[in-house]
């Protein structure tokens, strides 16, 4: 009998909460043999945001194709608002089998598969297009296609809207305003990085845990799109919002290998179709979403304040090179600069 590797996440355990949310909701098939889709007659899903959030919808209609296009066979479960945990303990249970399809952002991918790590650059993508033509094409296909190695297969990006600093403290419109800030960020080296490029300190935190951090002083900001900023609350604490714009990095919708394995060649198509169609269906969800939430944070006074993006996008893509390290990234970072309006 052979014995299939796991992936090398970093050093951590599965919190005991989330292990034990999971446990709770009787289908786990990391505790029942690998078996969750035939006692519950539907697959399970998880997502960190709360059940209107743009990624939780998308994945319910994916659902909704799966369902309709093998006669109610395939069903799906949705667990949103973190349910079952933060994105790196659910993205491990992913791997072992115990959950059978998970949205996740980039950066838990970051530290097992380094290809993962070119969509996540700063200042990579000139825009929304740049980047939606990019990872729709050969080049996205190859970024999903290297997770399988890792037990996981990469469904379809999502859109995570461009990312930009807030903070309790005041605007930044130059990199030496954030001297000293003390910011979140998710949990990935390169996110580390990329905030002391610009002179403030780093601290990677789980989503869940940010507005309460920020309420009682733990960091000073974090940064994030418009609808995170909204939905998870922070603008009412962190009233000052800078438009660096910095990651225009997706999100990726993943099923887990052992869960993929389980099904015909044929069920196997179908899945990966309905993914890839509830991408438009989630950009066009996002895209009102960026405007709702946009209208509700300024109507909020929060301060808003545009930046010339010159000063950060030279310090933070000098750090590339650190991340940048085979032939393989190497020449996707080139093919999707090559891509950009003006070219190289």
């Amino acid at each position: 009998m052979s014995i299939r590797k796991l992936p090398s996440f970093p050093p951590h355990s599965i919190s005991r909460r989330s292990f034990g949310k999971y446990a709770a909701i009787g289908g786990s098939s990391l505790l029942l043999g690998g078996c969750g889709l035939q006692l519950s007659g539907k697959f399970t899903a998880s997502d960190t945001h709360s059940n209107d959030y743009p990624t939780v919808l998308a994945v319910k209609h994916f659902g909704k194709l799966l369902e309709q296009r093998t006669a109610g066979k395939l069903g799906l479960q949705m667990y949103a608002g973190g349910q079952l945990g933060n994105e790196r303990d659910t993205l491990e249970i992913t791997t072992f089998g115990g959950l059978d399809f998970n949205r996740v952002n980039l950066a838990p991918l970051n530290s097992i598969e380094p290809l993962t790590i070119v969509a996540a650059l700063p200042f990579l993508f000139e825009s929304t297009q740049h980047m939606r033509t990019t990872l729709d094409g050969p080049i996205g296909d190859e970024i999903l296609a290297s997770l399988e190695q890792h037990g996981l297969i990469g469904l379809c990006f999502y859109d995570s809207g461009a990312r930009s600093f807030y903070n309790t403290r005041g605007p930044i419109t130059k990199p030496e305003d954030m001297a000293g800030l003390k910011l979140r960020v998710p949990g990935s080296d390169l996110y580390v990085a990329m905030v002391k490029s610009l002179g403030a300190d780093a601290t990677p935190m789980p989503l869940d845990e940010v507005y309460q951090s920020l309420a009682q002083g733990v960091i000073d900001g974090a940064e994030n799109n418009w609808p995170s900023f909204e939905s998870g609350r922070h603008y009412e604490v962190a009233t000052y919002y800078s438009l660096t714009q910095h990651l225009l990095a997706p999100e990726v919708f993943v099923m887990s290998k052992i869960s993929w394995d389980k099904l015909s060649s044929k069920e196997q198509s179908i899945l990966r179709q309905s993914a890839k169609d509830s991408v438009p269906h989630m950009r066009q969800l996002w895209d009102t979403q960026v405007a709702k939430s946009k209208k509700i944070v300024l109507d909020s006074g929060v301060a808003v304040n545009e930046v010339d993006p010159a000063a950060f996008t030279n310090l933070m893509t000098g750090m590339w090179d650190q991340f940048i390290t085979t032939n393989k990234q190497r020449e996707l970072v080139d093919k999707i600069l090559s891509m950009r309006t003006g070219g190289i």
